[in-house]
């Protein structure tokens, strides 16, 4: 029987960091901080270039 390897790309593994941070410096849940953690990177994602 052979196992799948848990692949995560990139973003999941900015994700996660995100969310981590989030929920160790406030009282939000897991899962709320999973949904902020996607809002501030499409936010950061969507600053341009020149101004990061």
């Amino acid at each position: 029987m052979s196992t799948v390897p848990d692949v995560r790309t990139p973003y999941e593994r900015r994700v996660d960091l995100v969310t981590e941070v989030v929920t160790t410096y406030s009282p939000l849940p897991k899962a709320a901080a999973d949904e902020l953690a996607v809002l501030i990177l499409h936010a950061l994602d969507h600053i341009p270039e020149k101004v990061r």
